[in-house]
């Protein structure tokens, strides 16, 4: 540990881990497997980098997306380590350098996706050379019950097969405990250590409401809170992903879509946009975000009902990873739900797999609609225990409103048997408020004893309360009756006056204020952290990465805050390693020097 401590000093710039970095370094130095579980942003590379620097051969990555990979390595260089990608973006003439430098042993890391692993070309190859480790990163991928399921992790076991004395060591920042078995399994890690680094993120604000009108909310929630931050906003389809970036252009907002059927040049050309730009947002379907290592995205926007809270979860985790305020907002309504039912019906799981991700639907609809604090719930869903009240989510902020809608919920229940289980929701409250339209009188609906019984809600009221009737599996969508609502056995009780039931009162979307909280202190020199910002920019320019990866934000601030004169008083700065001082220390203490000139000069 001592020469993983010289590594994490001299070569990343920090003085301490934060836990369970230590454990898991440790594990992996000494040869043994592990399984990693860590929030977004909170240091899961170091658990793998590290000991690939400190253990003889070079550290072979699993990462699933080609098109990070460059940015991954970029970052590495820059820190002086020896780093290298083998993806289908490299040449011929590029692929023989990279396989000639494995081979003579002048890699420490080798980034690789899981499809070119499997290659017997490469294996061939891996059998050839010194290897420290295997890193899986984004573990979940295994997993047939994640939501980014990728079939070529199935085959990741055969490293166990293959390289039997080869510590492994998987990764993950979600994962319930049904995945976590999953990855246990199916990467043959039965006897790695387990460590669990908690997935509570204090700095994200969750703030979910109902969907009442989508554009308006969303411009409402940008125009209050962010109105010049970078953030991505998550869509169901591919379509409205186009069309919300190009409405939120027309608003005046540096907006791009991002999702799987764009030629590939055009997502790669928009994701480095996203990376190096500042206040980009982009407009996406889950096809994006795993990976993403940008520190400084303010807000994440879903315009739809995620399917899961792995998935919600995962989505709002790329928010704030400098650990800064950020925004989880999200808005959802009875079309989504309906909708992601119809979905789970018509595929082509088993009835066993669809058990399972009806179950985990509920979960994030029950999230939805709880009135108690979103943070304790979520993390509860994970097993992890936390406070009741977090104090930074909407429920905790602005506690919600209940009413007892036990007679409105059994008025709501006896339209759908005695219509028949065979229509709608419109439909439904035509036939509750009284409704003498058409299609009321084309089915006799207006001679039921059911009809004009619910005049005391209005329309938005009826479909709250078939909502959360959806919500907690009193009711479902019948995919084959074009959208009809269908009775499930769970409503006798309640249809019969034996038990009573408590809803949430529907409020308006309401305004998410811009969060006072920054990173940067009272006191610090305004016109010194900008230039020291535009001095970070042209470097990261000159080089074609991204600022974040010459420094990180906390980095600038510290430099703002205690203005080191010297390259000995710099290297003491967190983040700032032996190759960063050398590479960027002197331009960055010539803006502090010049900063610290004009200052003396304006002091009387």
């Amino acid at each position: 540990m001592d020469k993983a401590l010289t590594f994490l000093k001299n070569t990343f710039g920090f003085d301490g881990f934060r836990p369970p970095q230590a454990e898991v370094i440790n594990t992996l130095v000494n040869g043994g497997d592990a399984l990693v579980l860590m929030p977004t942003g909170g240091g899961k590379s170091l658990c793998y980098q590290i000991p690939a620097l400190v253990r003889p051969g070079c550290g072979i990555v699993i990462s699933p997306l080609i098109a990070l990979m460059k940015d991954q390595v970029d970052a590495l260089l820059l820190l002086g380590v020896n780093a290298s990608f083998l993806n289908s973006t490299l040449d011929h003439q590029q692929v023989f350098e990279v396989e000639q430098a494995l081979r003579d042993g002048n890699l420490d890391l080798l980034y690789i996706s899981p499809e070119r692993l499997t290659q017997e070309r490469t294996l061939a190859l891996l059998q050839e050379v010194s290897i420290s480790l295997f890193a899986i990163d984004e573990a979940h991928c295994v997993s047939q019950w994640g939501h980014d399921f990728r079939a070529d992790y199935l085959q990741l076991s055969l490293l166990h097969r293959e390289f039997p004395s080869i510590p492994r060591i998987a990764l993950t920042a979600t994962a319930d405990a049904r995945t976590r078995e999953e990855i246990i399994s199916r990467l043959d890690l039965i006897d790695a250590d387990h460590y669990l680094a908690g997935f509570d993120r204090p700095n994200i604000r969750y703030t979910i409401g109902l969907k009442q009108n989508p554009k308006p909310q969303l411009l409402r929630f940008l125009k209050d809170a962010h109105p010049r931050d970078a953030g991505i906003v998550y869509c169901l389809s591919r379509k409205k992903t186009e069309e919300t970036a190009t409405w939120l252009k027309g608003e005046g907002f540096n907006a791009l879509p991002y999702h799987a059927g764009l030629n590939a040049e055009v997502r790669a050309d928009h994701q480095s946009r996203f990376l190096r730009d500042d206040a980009v947002i982009i407009v996406a379907t889950i096809a994006f975000g795993m990976g993403i290592d940008k520190p400084d995205v303010r807000f994440v926007a879903h315009l739809d009902l995620p399917k899961t809270i792995e998935s919600y979860y995962q989505e709002t985790g790329r928010a704030g990873r400098d650990g800064a305020p950020a925004d989880a907002w999200m808005i959802y309504g009875l079309q989504d739900v309906s909708k992601l039912r119809q979905m789970l019906d018509q595929s082509e799981g088993s009835e066993e797999h669809k058990r399972i991700e009806q179950h985990r639907l509920n979960a994030m609809l029950g999230l939805c609609e709880i009135t108690s604090c979103r943070r304790h719930a979520l993390l509860a869903y994970f097993d992890e225990a936390s406070p009741e009240q977090c104090g930074n989510c909407d429920t905790c902020l602005y506690p919600v409103d209940t009413w007892d809608g036990t007679e409105a919920a059994q008025k709501a229940l006896s339209v759908i048997f005695r219509t028949g289980q065979r229509f709608g929701v419109n439909h439904l409250i035509d036939v509750l408020r009284g409704s003498e339209n058409d299609k009321v009188f084309q089915f006799d609906h207006h001679k039921l004893p059911i009809h004009g019984v619910g005049k005391e809600l209005d329309a938005n009221q009826w479909k709250s309360v078939f909502r959360q009737l959806m919500a907690r599996d009193y009711i479902r969508v019948d995919v084959d009756s074009f959208g009809a609502l269908r009775l499930e056995e769970k409503c006798r009780p309640l249809l019969r006056g034996d038990e009573s039931i408590f809803l949430r009162k529907d409020v308006k979307t309401r305004t998410v204020a811009k969060q006072t909280k920054t990173m940067l202190p009272e006191d610090i020199d305004i016109g010194l952290w900008e230039a020291l910002r535009e001095c970070r920019r042209r470097l990261a320019e000159a080089q074609g990465v991204p600022p974040y990866i010459i420094f990180h934000d906390s980095t600038l601030q510290a430099m703002a805050e205690y203005m080191p004169a010297t390259l000995d008083e710099f290297s003491a700065l967190s983040g700032v390693g032996e190759r960063k001082l050398q590479k960027y220390g002197p331009e960055f203490l010539e803006v502090i020097q010049g900063s610290s000139h004009s200052l003396d000069q304006a002091t009387p």
